[in-house]
């Protein structure tokens, strides 16, 4: 026999001679689950549980009316989750235009709150913003609705591990402090000084037909029954004819110098569709 096969045959026999714990043994002597344990194991399955409830909170936007349309009677009228897709649209389309304003604009933070501008609304109904100083008396006190948005959009994020970033976005859109602030306040105007064109010239409402009744008069945000959107108020575009009312409000709204420009050209190419007109 080779050294090699006798060194073998010895580390063989002490094998043999060691002793071994039999598989019972070593299952008893593992540590058993804990109720600790358990419960960390069922967590992310709660937690998750909890952000799909409130996801599903949050959807509600894709039913939300936009209220203004609506008053003006307008056929099939966005809902607040297209209007918000409108101005994320619009923040990664044109942007960049207002960069000569902005040099240091952050599109990326913009971007974020174009999709979170109106995420309280999916609790608080929309309310809108009227030129018609008769039906601006009638709309919910401007800090009560900010007040109720801000409890809405900490309600919808509360489950969420972005719940941090997702209302300091929101409140950074609110306080209008920062350059990214005004321009996507300036695209929430633009885009609906846009969809006020796109439904001039689809002919999407009756231009003789005075509106409805305000369904924001006695707002959700206050708590009280709304009225009928269905029932017929001759006063609620007294005012101003076809979808004029919108751009007065635009007008009002816009901050910077490219907004504005923005604003006018497409208030030129609205204007030629209501009277008939070729668009230049």
């Amino acid at each position: 026999m080779t050294d090699d096969a006798e060194s073998d045959g010895d580390a063989a026999d002490a094998d043999a001679d060691a002793p071994h714990e039999d598989a019972a043994g070593a299952d008893a002597d593992a540590p058993a689950d804990t109720a600790a344990d358990v419960d960390d194991d069922h967590r992310p399955t709660a937690a998750r549980g909890a952000a799909i409830e409130t996801l599903c909170d949050a959807f509600a936007l894709k039913d939300e009316t936009r209220t203004g349309w609506e008053l003006r009677g307008v056929r099939g009228p966005e809902s607040v989750a297209a209007h918000s897709w409108g101005v994320a649209y619009l923040v990664v389309a044109i942007g960049e235009t207002f960069a000569d304003e902005f040099p240091e604009l952050d599109l990326d933070a913009a971007l974020r709150m174009a999709v979170v501008h109106d995420l309280g609304e999916a609790e608080t109904g929309d309310v809108p913003t009227r030129a018609d100083a008769a039906a601006a008396a009638s709309l919910p006190d401007a800090d009560e609705q900010e007040a109720a948005e801000r409890e809405a959009v900490a309600d919808l994020t509360a489950p969420l591990g972005a719940a941090e970033r997702l209302r300091a976005d929101w409140e950074a859109y609110e306080r209008r402090d920062r350059p990214e602030a005004r321009v996507v306040k300036d695209l929430d105007v633009i885009d609906m000084c846009l969809q006020a064109l796109v439904y001039e010239r689809a002919d999407r409402y009756d231009p003789t037909d005075p509106g409805t009744a305000d369904p924001a008069a006695d707002d959700s945000v206050t708590g009280d029954s709304a009225a009928d959107p269905a029932t017929d108020d001759p006063e609620a575009f007294a005012e101003y004819d076809a979808l004029d009312e919108f751009f007065a409000t635009a007008v009002e709204s816009v901050t910077t110098e490219t907004g504005r420009a923005y604003v006018d050209l497409i208030r030129e190419r609205y204007v030629a569709a209501r009277d008939g007109e070729p668009s230049r």
